[in-house]
This record gives structure tokens, sequence and C-alpha cells, in this order.
């Protein structure tokens, strides 16, 4: 009986243990799946993400207060943010926000361990302040807020299909008619110096165009040059020529910054980048080219033309300087086939504000010269002082301070006020522009304004004019102006704010802290070139002059035209021959020169070589 009523206790203990262990399973269980999270989404406000939320733009970029919010989420990155916002810095309006079209974008893709930032905004912006969040309203919100406005005030209903086409067309870019380009290669330095290729963005059957030692559009004889080194294309959807690097051993730099495969030994082909007029491509150490891109409404100039730049070095051999000089030119200019503009721009700590100042600055001049009333004065006054000056002004207004402080929008307290003093004048430039037009004469009349070091004369009949004024803290005319604001120069004070000029467009923050900067350029006299004078015109930034007096530079013009007078392209040979004699001479800075020469009646055309 005893050991009867032993096992029945003992069988009842098991199962209370086998209980006790399924509880605790059950337990587990529950702690691992943690079912109640999807009642809590239920009783949640907030709706979840989809795919299409994570590719949607989230961000507005506007001119003056855009990307604070999500600016304090990275980290402040002085060098890259030049890149990000060089597309904004192109564009020649920035009144109010400005939104930009966006393509749709590629499939996002997250490791383990990402996280996402999503910083909404909302339309219209108001005021926005730093780390500021708003609601994004989508295409089809926006449509029925549009609407619910409308019947509210019991508007017209036809205005609904106008009000739809308005908004998306926010969304489709638009078409450029002309994508015609000519892309002109020349090689300045290395064993295959002298060396041209030119292309035309419509010859299909001659794009890509490659650059290498073998079996290539541009056959560089050189040991350091890959068998097929780079490649350039044309992106019809940017209307761009693009740089890509193919894999080459000793790497292909653009302005001296390289644009090869981060793993130099992997072979892999880099990222494409956009080409520009006045760029320099390196390939290896030795041979650098060229680049000068026209388009269509540039393709010919009633006189010789040359072209040529190079970031130089410190030192013979060392590693080459960022070319921060950006050189260009339109003749004619849209529209007004009698006047045509000739520049350079010298950006200091980047070129990002010199490319911005090149492009608005043409767009400037044609704009107002396409007031017929305007363009009558000029050619009956032989004036254009108001022109140029109003083009300055309006390129100045135009290049907004936004891109010097966006970088540092997430920054506060003395570090902000630090870091902007040091910082933020890396986006400015010189400008030196050149205006020659025409008369129904065809007389050719030419008028020079600038502000920088950046400088030009003219050579009429033996006669040197200097055409520009040097804006450099240290020379006289710029001391006197100076000194009148009411807070005179020190003795042997050669900088302002870590600057040695005066004078330059751009650097915003820099001007409101210190009323001594200016944006006014000096306008030249209207020069009239007398045909049969032996007129030519030299433009050149600061490296060439650095070297070279006018005096000097003249007389090598003169040397020049003389050497290569029985050949062709003599404007570009005497423009190559200016710059090898800066670089004998060891300047160190960049250099750009546009030579001009009104005695030749030579024509530049955009011809592919065959």
């Amino acid at each position: 009986m005893t050991m009867i009523l032993q096992g029945s206790i003992d069988g009842v203990l098991l199962l209370l243990l086998l209980l006790l262990m399924l509880l605790l399973i059950l337990l587990l269980i529950l702690l691992a799946c943690k079912p109640w999270r999807f009642f809590s989404s239920l009783s949640s406000p907030s709706r979840a993400l989809k795919v299409g939320d994570l590719e949607r733009p989230l961000v507005l970029d506007d001119a003056n207060a855009c990307d604070q919010s999500n600016e304090s989420t990275r980290t402040i990155d002085l060098e890259g943010a030049h890149g990000q916002n060089e597309g904004l810095l192109h564009s020649p309006q920035m009144h109010g926000p400005v939104y930009k079209q966006r393509l749709p974008s590629t499939s996002l893709q997250l490791n383990e361990g990402d996280s996402v930032v999503l910083n909404v905004v909302s339309d219209p912006i108001e005021d926005l302040s730093v780390g500021q969040t708003l609601r994004f309203l989508s295409l089809t919100e926006r449509l029925a807020e549009e609407q619910k406005h409308v019947r509210q005030e019991d508007q017209n209903p036809n205005l609904k299909s106008g009000l739809e086409d308005d908004l998306l067309q926010e969304f489709v870019p638009k078409v450029i008619t002309d994508q015609r380009s000519c892309l002109s290669l020349e090689v300045i330095s290395g064993p295959s110096r002298g060396l041209r290729c030119s292309v035309q963005s419509i010859n299909a059957s001659r794009l890509p165009l490659t650059l290498g030692r073998v079996s290539s559009d541009l056959l560089l004889k050189d040991s350091e040059v890959s068998g097929k080194h780079a490649m350039i294309s044309w992106n019809a959807d940017k209307i761009k020529w693009e740089l890509v690097d193919m894999g080459s051993l000793n790497g292909t730099f653009l302005n001296s910054q390289p644009i090869s495969h981060p793993d130099s030994g992997s072979r892999h082909w880099g990222d494409p980048v956009e080409l520009s007029s006045g760029d320099i491509i390196t390939l290896g150490t030795t041979s650098n080219v060229h680049v000068h891109v026209t388009s269509k409404s540039e393709s010919q100039t009633p006189f010789g033309m040359g072209m040529a730049s190079d970031p130089m070095a410190f030192r013979r051999g060392g590693k080459k300087l960022a070319m921060e000089d950006v050189c260009y030119y339109q003749w004619p200019l849209p529209g007004i086939p009698q006047f045509g503009v000739f520049g350079i721009c010298d950006g200091h700590g980047g070129v990002a504000a010199a490319k911005s100042a090149s492009k608005m600055l043409p767009e400037k001049v044609a704009s107002i010269l396409s007031d017929s009333l305007i363009r009558e004065r000029v050619l009956s006054q032989c004036d254009a002082s108001d022109v140029l000056r109003d083009a300055f002004s309006q390129t100045e207004a135009n290049m907004n301070n936004y891109y010097e402080l966006l970088k540092y929008a997430t920054v506060t307290g003395f570090l902000l006020s630090y870091t902007c003093v040091v910082e933020c004048h890396i986006w400015g430039c010189t400008a030196t522009v050149l205006l020659v037009w025409a008369d129904s004469n065809e007389n050719l009349f030419a008028q020079c304004a600038n502000v920088g070091d950046s400088a030009c004369f003219l050579n009429v009949d033996g006669k040197q004019i200097k055409m520009t004024e040097d804006h450099r803290i240290s020379s006289y005319s710029e001391r006197l102006r100076l000194n009148k604001t009411g807070v005179p120069l020190r003795d042997g004070e050669t900088r302002l704010y870590g600057l040695n000029l005066a004078r330059m467009l751009g650097d915003k923050f820099l001007k409101q802290q210190e009323h001594r900067f200016s944006s006014e350029p000096y306008i030249s006299e209207a020069i009239h070139i007398k045909q049969a004078s032996g007129a030519f015109a030299l433009l050149a930034s600061d490296g060439f002059w650095d070297v070279i007096s006018l005096k000097k530079a003249a007389q090598l013009v003169t040397q020049a035209k003389e050497r290569y007078l029985a050949g062709e392209n003599i404007s570009e040979k005497v423009a190559s021959f200016l710059l090898s004699e800066a670089k004998t001479l060891r300047t160190k800075d960049n250099t750009s020169i546009i030579f001009l020469d009104f005695d030749r009646k030579f024509r530049i055309s955009c011809k592919v070589d065959s």
C-alpha cells in the first residue's frame, strides 16, 4: 500500500515538473516573439514607411536656409562640400526657394547596423531653423490639398487640370533642344606634347573617345600611360562631357585631383566626372591634356584666339597644385551676333566660386545687351561701362552666401563663429572680363572690367594699354581706396582676414565682417582696335604675372608670332608658348592664358580630326 501511494506522489510531481517546463518554454517564446508590438502599432498614429517613401526626394534645396536640419546629422566636411553643392552653384538665379528637378533614384540598399535619418520638409517653406523637421507632402497629397483649397474658394473647376499640369511639371526634366558641343584636347606636356584631337557630341561614331598608349583615339607615347588609360563620353542626360579612368596603373587626375578607383591595384574603373573648359587631365605623372569645350554658339570667332592653362607645382617635378582657374569665352553672345566675352576667374581655396562666376557673367552680359535700347547706346557711344558694371553687380547678388554657411549650420556658439572666419573665404574668386564688339562698319572695340589680380592688356600699334587694375592689398591704388574708408591699413599690413585681395566676387561672410572688402569692378575705357594695327589682347591669371611683366609679355608675344608665322593655329601656339615661359620661370600658382590676335583674319572652327 505504501509503495502504491509513493508511486502516485512521484507521478504527480513529475507531471507538475513537466507543466512548469512547458510554461517556461511558452514564456521564452513570448519574450522572443513580442506579440504585443502588433497591438501597439494598431493604436499608434504614425504610418509605416514604404520603399517608395525612402526613394522619394525628401529634402528641399533652398538657396538660403535648406539642409540646416539634415546637416545636423552629418560630420562637417570642408573639402567634400564643394562637389555636393556644385549643381546649385551653377544655377544663374537664386531668388527664393529653388526646387531641384530630380530623376528617379536607385533602390536604397541598407546593411546591418546602418541608420537612416529622414528629414521631411513641407511645402512651402517659411522660416527654417536648425533641427526643424517638417512633413513631406506627396504629389497626390499636394493635388488633394490644392483642390480642397480651390473648392473652398469656389474657383472655376477648369483650374484643376492646369494645377495638375503645373505640379507634374516640377517632376519632369526640361528638354534641351540643342545639345551640340565640341570637345578639343591638346597634350600640353609629356612625350606627345602638341598632339590634338577634337570630336563633336553629335558624332556618335567617334564616341566614346579613348586616351591611352595602344589603339586609342588620343595616342600617347608615354610609358607611364596604360594601353587603355581613360575614356571621355558625352552624357546626353546631363548635357556634359564625362571622363572616367579605365583602371589605369598609374592613375588619372583631373585638375590634380585623383579620379581613379580607390583600390589602385584592382584595375577597376573609376566613377565618371564632369569635364569643363579649361580643365587639365593628367595621365600618369608627365602627360597633361588641356580640355576646351565649345557649344554651338561658340564655334567661331572673327579673330585668332588661343587658350592655355596649367595648375603648376611648387617645385619642378613635384605634385601639381589643385586647379582653381577657369577660362571661358562666348562668341557671339546668344542672339547678339556682334558681341562676345572672354574671361578668367581665379578661385581661392576652391574652384566652385570661379565656375559659378564664369557661368553667370556671360549670361548677365547677354541678358543686359538683349535690350535693344541698351545695345544701340553701346554701339553709338562706344562705351559698355554700365553693361559691365551691372553684370558684375548681378553676378555678385546671385552668388549667395548659403554655400559658405551650409557646412556649419549644425555648429553653434563660438565654434560657428571661429569656423566661418577661418573657412568662409574659400567661396570667392577674382574675375576679369573682356567685352569685344563690332559696329556696323566692322570696327572692333574692346572694354574690360575686373576684380582681383587677374590682368589684361591690349597692344595697339606697339603700345601696351593696361585694361585692368591690381586689387591686391599691397598695390598702391587699392591701399588708397582702403584708407579712404575710414579704417586705414597699418604699416606693413598686406592681408585682411587672411586674403591678399580687397576686391572679389563672393566671400559674402567676410564682407559682412569687414566692410572694406568690395565687389565693385574697375572698368577700363573702350579701345578702338584699328585694322592693320597689329593689335592683340592678353588675359592671364596671377600665376603668369607673378613671373612675367607686361613689357616682357608683349616681347614674348612678338617673338612667338614671328616663330610660328608660317604655321597654323598661331594663336593657340602663342598661348602655349607664353604658358611654357611661365613654367620655365617656375611660377608657383595656377596659370591660365587667353590670347586674342586681332591682326589675323583667322577663324577657330570645331572640326573633327580624322
